[in-house]
This record gives C-alpha cells, structure tokens and sequence, in this order.
C-alpha cells in the first residue's frame, strides 16, 4: 500500500502539472497556516515566518515556471476559438474572455518578473497589478461560467426525473455538478488571494499576512 502511494506521488510529481498542483497546495498550505499561527504579529517571526517565508519561495517558483506557459495556453486559446457551435452562447461568451485574460496575464506577469529581476528597466509594480487584476478578472468569469453551467445541469436533472433517462446519464450530470461545484470554490479560493495582491484599499487588498 506504501509502495503503492510513493509510486503515485513519483508519477505525479513527474509531471508539470503535477508538480505544479503540489507546490501550489503546499505554498498556499504554508501561507494560510503562516497567516494563522503569526496572529496580529508584524513581522511574523519564528516558525510563522518559516512558513511564510517557504510560501513565497514557492509562489517565486510558480512564476519562474509559468515563463513557458504562453505557448500552451496559445494552443489551448486557438483550440476553443469561439466554442462549440452547440455550447450555450453565454457559456461560450464567458469561456472567450476568460481565455483573453489568461492569454494577456502571462506576458504581463514576465515583464513584472523581468523588472524585478532587473533584466528590463521598467517599474515592475505597474506589471504586478495588471497581471493580477487579469487573473482576478479570469476567476471572476470562470466563476460566472461555472454557475450558468450548473444552472443548465440542475435544469437536466429536472428534467431526468420527470424522464425515462437511464441511471448512468443521471450519475454522469451529478458528477459534473460536482466537478463545477469544486471548481468554483478553488476559484473563488484563489480569487481571495489575488484580490490580497492588488493595491491597497480595493476590498480587503495587503490585509493577508505575508
């Protein structure tokens, strides 16, 4: 069973995404349990500092490797175009736009990383706030995208239970309001955090410990 876990965490660590997925949960583990433990403290010190101070060199690995990210989300950008012609126009509509800040967020964030690494002179911190309020604006409508498929699938369940539909179609949209449900409470998740980063005094911005 041992053998088993390791063999499943080595294939997916071997992977980007993979890799990707847990220094994602561990950063942001590490910055909400650093957060927590500091309190009001400023600057956080001991082990709350240890762990923030990990989170952040997390966060700066995540940005280094998201300098390769431009072409994949490219393809994946050209690949949808406007959408199936038999999706829903609203969620096409949403799924469009949401594409467009991903694809603008990427050369953003690398001027910003640029600047701070001092490999372009320009202000980074002009950088550093549009590319987040594009990752804000991508959670929002990926957020707003979710729900209106959700709409539609509650709407099929409905549906199946004034039907003859089998059980399999109905465990199959079940599955999918699950998967949106879970999506939306990662975005929304990562929405709070990206609205930490953007300048003070918009909602609760540079209130989260760092």
């Amino acid at each position: 069973m041992a053998a088993g876990a390791l063999s499943g965490l080595v294939a997916v660590l071997e992977t980007y995404r993979g890799r990707d997925r847990v220094v994602r949960a561990l950063c942001y583990g590490c910055q909400l349990a650093g957060g927590a433990l500091a309190g009001p403290q400023v600057p956080p010190s001991g082990l709350p500092g240890s762990l923030l101070a990990v989170s952040a060199q997390l966060s700066a690995c995540r940005t280094a490797l998201r300098l390769f990210d431009d072409f994949a989300m490219l393809g994946y950008s050209c690949g949808y175009g406007l959408g199936p012609k038999d999706e829903d126009v609203l969620v096409r509509g949403l799924s469009v736009l949401c594409n467009l800040a991903n694809q603008l967020y990427y050369p953003c964030e690398h001027v910003a990383w640029a600047a701070d690494a001092g490999i372009v002179r320009v202000g980074s911190q002009k950088w550093w706030t549009l590319s987040t309020a594009l990752w804000a604006s991508s959670l929002l409508l990926g957020i707003l995208r979710s729900l209106r498929i959700l709409f539609q699938l509650r709407r099929k369940l409905r549906q199946h239970k004034c039907s003859t539909s089998p059980p399999p179609s109905r465990r199959e949209v079940k599955a999918r309001v699950k998967a949106e449900v879970l999506s939306i409470l990662a975005d929304l998740a990562d929405l709070s955090n990206a609205i930490h980063w953007l300048p003070p005094g918009f909602l609760w911005a540079g209130r989260f410990p760092l």
